[in-house]
């Protein structure tokens, strides 16, 4: 997306006439951002290269296409961790540019390790805030595809308006995503998996379900913990529909 206006003002950067910080809800919190030896190293060789830096999205005229080098299908993922699913599946799609949303730092740097180490040159990581770079810096039916693997449960009850999957940013990525693309989901947390069911199969623009396990989605550290603390790891696959209501 090239809009010729400024970008609004991104989350955490809002202000009242009076000078005071909005606190809004976001669906992540920053942890902390001290990098191992193979870490910082990763970080030094690569991130001029691979990592989009939050404050460029605010230029007037920012485009993704600019960042990758060139105009390919695009595919966004959300939370991409210390990249594991990230770099694999940007190996198969080399044809496509893939976009990965974290904001916690050692895990972008591990990912560039993973990158270099693979010989994968088509992704990009930048640490803004998902919902608002869907919004933002993607157009409506631009993507290829969506990835949210195992986003944060905010398990506690008070916590779950902080959940990724609510019926607004349904309506949000279904939109972003084209005719017949698919929005990859899954999580270890039952609760979240009823609730991304319920979300995503009354948001009209999809259909989908629980399906069985993306065998493309290489099995994780992370994942191996879930499994290891006796949870069950659900997938889900939903597809954007065309006009008249069906896949295309």
């Amino acid at each position: 997306m090239t809009p010729d206006h400024v970008h609004p003002a991104r989350p955490h950067q809002r202000f009242t006439p009076e000078g005071r910080r909005i606190r809004e809800v976001l669906t992540y919190s920053r942890r902390g951002s001290r990098l191992t030896p193979r870490q910082a190293a990763a970080w030094e060789a690569h991130h001029r290269d691979w990592v989009i830096p939050e404050e460029a999205v605010d230029a007037p005229g920012f485009a993704l296409a600019d960042w990758f080098g060139r105009q390919a299908p695009l595919v966004v993922e959300i939370g991409s961790g210390v990249g594991e699913a990230t770099v694999a599946l940007a190996a198969r799609r080399p044809g496509s540019d893939v976009l990965a949303l974290e904001v916690w730092r050692p895990g972008v740097a591990s990912t560039l390790a993973r990158l270099a180490e693979a010989g994968v040159d088509n992704v990009r990581l930048c640490a803004v805030d998902a919902v608002w770079a869907l919004e933002h810096l993607v157009a409506p039916g631009d993507l290829t595809g969506l990835w949210s693997f195992f986003p944060d449960p905010w398990h506690k009850t008070r916590h779950h308006k902080r959940r990724l999957v609510t019926p607004g940013f349904a309506a949000l990525a279904a939109g972003r995503l084209r005719p017949g693309a698919t929005w990859r989901l899954a999580t270890d947390w039952p609760d979240y998996a009823e609730q991304m069911v319920r979300v995503l199969g009354a948001e009209q623009q999809l259909v989908g379900g629980v399906v069985p396990r993306w065998a493309e989605r290489p099995l994780t550290r992370f994942e191996r913990k879930g499994l290891a603390a006796g949870r069950e790891i659900v997938d889900l696959c939903y597809r954007r529909v065309v006009a008249g209501g069906s896949p295309e």
